[in-house]
């Protein structure tokens, strides 16, 4: 059995998409740069998972308004890099660099940035996503992927039959081959053996061999009818020529928690799932942790225990609460309060989520929105109890979570 080494491995972090389905979140920023968790950013997962895995040779392939990505990738994770030895992160935004055209597809965003990979040539390449949220070892993948001879794995979790139409379904033999390929399915998709309420979903995750790779990316780049996308183009191909397979995702607690948080309800659930009271996304792992930015805040605090009429009381209750907020004689309940945010008395936060820098006035009742950052809600403020006067004011998602974008100016 030959192990692999982190050094035949190089990274390539897909992280150029609009993220239009997270409006207004992304009105401004990169979808893998939306604040998530409080006190980090959704890259920061991916980046993470690599560091952790001893993956440090990473390029990070951005598009669209990638300023806010790109600095918080200088200010939060150069230095886990050791140039010198060998070790990198590379964030590289889209440049035209062959032909006059900005990144096609996902195929295509690595394909104009293939000279990076024949510069070192490193004998595998992972890819990768930078808009999931999940905890996964890569090199256990790799290792799958060399000892099984693929020419490429992918990474595949089960999903309800109700989520085909939003991702790649795969159909496997008991061999884990993967035999058949459909690109987000209006209809029919692939069920799993004995259980036809679950599909196999794709999570974005592939090993290849470098060589294959380079290959594939020339050949499609050739092909005018291609999308040069991998989900749409080169994988379902490579199904039909190439041995393919599938390696079946556990995470660090041996579980299957993966989450692609593309629209704003998926994102707000994703971020309750951590106020719960045994989260399976498990951010208090001493052996894993996930790394972000790290910012002197002050400790956070709550202030007021009852006052003189016995109801000034700042009080948090099942929620998450970053440093540098302070909780003046308000109540917060089932919610995320990120750094540096205020709550003032006697108001009522309940199943939201508080973005940096957030100021809650007195007397105002906030319950299920999200509230990006340094957005000052006057007193008095009531949303997310009026659906018909919330929709007047801000944005709402389907599942009905108000969004209350940067900027926001109140009457």
């Amino acid at each position: 059995m030959h192990f692999v080494s982190t050094n035949d491995v190089e990274v390539v972090i897909l992280a150029g998409g609009k993220g239009e389905r997270l409006h207004p979140l992304t009105k401004d920023r990169a979808k893998p740069a939306v604040p998530f968790g409080g006190m980090y950013r959704i890259i920061d997962f991916t980046l993470s998972n690599c560091v952790n895995s001893g993956l440090k040779r990473i390029y990070v392939l951005s598009q669209y308004k990638s300023h806010s990505l790109n600095r918080h990738i200088q200010r939060g994770w150069l230095s886990f890099f050791s140039y010198p030895m060998g070790e990198f992160i590379y964030d590289i935004p889209a440049q035209q660099r062959i032909g006059s055209s900005w990144y096609e597809g996902t195929a295509d965003a690595v394909f104009q940035n293939i000279y990076s990979l024949q510069q070192n040539m490193t004998p595998l390449t992972l890819i990768l996503s930078g808009d999931h949220i999940y905890q996964m070892n890569y090199m256990d993948m790799i290792q799958f992927h060399v000892d099984n001879g693929a020419d490429v794995t992918l990474g595949v979790v089960p999903m309800s039959v109700d989520t085909a139409s939003q991702f790649g379904i795969v159909k496997v033999e008991k061999s884990m081959k993967v035999v058949g390929f459909q690109e987000k399915p209006k209809k029919d998709p692939f069920t799993m053996p004995g259980d036809p309420g679950k599909v196999l979903v794709s999570m974005g995750i592939y090993v290849f061999q470098t060589n294959d790779l380079i290959r594939k990316l020339v050949e499609d780049a050739k092909l005018k009818t291609s999308s040069h996308d991998f989900g749409k183009d080169i994988i379902p191909k490579m199904v039909k020529n190439n041995k393919v397979l599938a390696y079946p995702f556990k995470d660090i607690m041996g579980k299957s928690y993966w989450r692609d948080i593309g629209t704003l309800d998926a994102y707000y659930e994703a971020n309750m799932d951590l106020v719960s009271v045994s989260p399976e996304c498990n951010l208090y792992h001493a052996n894993w942790p996930v790394h972000t930015v790290y910012s002197p805040y002050p400790p956070a605090k709550t202030v007021f225990a009852g006052g003189e009429d016995g109801k000034r009381i700042g009080l948090v209750l099942d929620s998450i609460i970053c440093g540098g907020a302070i909780i003046s004689g308000g109540r917060v309940e089932r919610s995320i309060i990120s750094p540096n945010v205020r709550v003032h008395s006697y108001s009522e936060v309940e199943d939201s989520i508080l973005m940096e820098a957030v100021v809650i006035g007195r007397n105002c009742r906030i319950r299920r929105t999200i509230i990006d950052k340094r957005v000052k809600v006057p007193p008095r403020t009531i949303i997310g109890y009026d659906p018909e006067e919330d929709a007047k004011r801000f944005d709402v998602s389907p599942g009905g979570i108000v969004v209350v974008s940067k900027n926001t100016m109140f009457d």
